[in-house]
């Protein structure tokens, strides 16, 4: 158990002697008043100190940092935010490799991948554990087309079920047809992989 001040300040002076430090004496109510206001003092330093650091800060810390940059990253938890901070902050003149930028849209919270287009200056971009659009793509777009350099030219793709990947969760008509879903909703119903064939 950590000791508090108020503790520390009696230990330094009970060697004096020259104070009543008992409970419930005036000196020693003093030192308790103290102690309190280091105590909180303390507190704040290391709360301070705790928000300073990427890996350990939890609120006030995350938000300076997210201030200095052009967008807040798409995250669900503190952790993911950390990363996502930390990715962010790794990008540099020589960040553009695509196993840079991948790494970089992961820490964002953007679960997209960026691969080579098969041409010059076009990258293609896709999301790997959703099917048709994603949520609030267009905010995933502006972070993307913010990571990635200004004078690629991006290539959206978008995945959506075959008929195949329907027929293995649903084996009848009947099946697909007591799920409530649309056309539209067989097509992007998606168990998070994208199965590339």
């Amino acid at each position: 158990m950590k000791l508090g001040f108020e503790d520390h300040l009696v230990s330094l002076l009970r060697p004096l002697g020259a104070y009543d430090l008992h409970a419930g004496t005036i000196n020693r109510g003093e030192l308790a008043s103290y102690g309190m206001e280091l105590d909180g003092a303390d507190q704040e330093l290391e709360h301070t100190a705790r928000e300073m650091n990427l890996a350990t800060a939890a609120d006030f810390g995350l938000e300076r940092v997210e201030a200095l940059l052009p967008f807040r990253p798409v995250c669900r938890t503190v952790e993911q935010r950390r990363e996502a901070l930390a990715a962010l902050l790794r990008i540099s003149g020589d960040s553009f490799t695509l196993s840079a930028i991948n790494d970089t849209l992961r820490g964002c919270g953007v679960n997209a991948v960026a691969e080579e287009a098969g041409r010059p200056g076009y990258v293609k971009v896709y999301f790997p554990d959703v099917a048709g659009i994603p949520e609030e793509f267009d905010r995933l777009r502006f972070i993307i087309e913010e990571i990635l350099p200004s004078h690629v030219v991006i290539d959206y793709e978008f995945w959506y079920n075959t008929w195949a990947m329907v027929a293995r969760r649903h084996h009848t008509w009947g099946g697909a047809a007591a799920t409530g879903l649309s056309w539209y909703g067989l097509a992007v119903e998606n168990d998070g992989v994208l199965e590339k064939g």
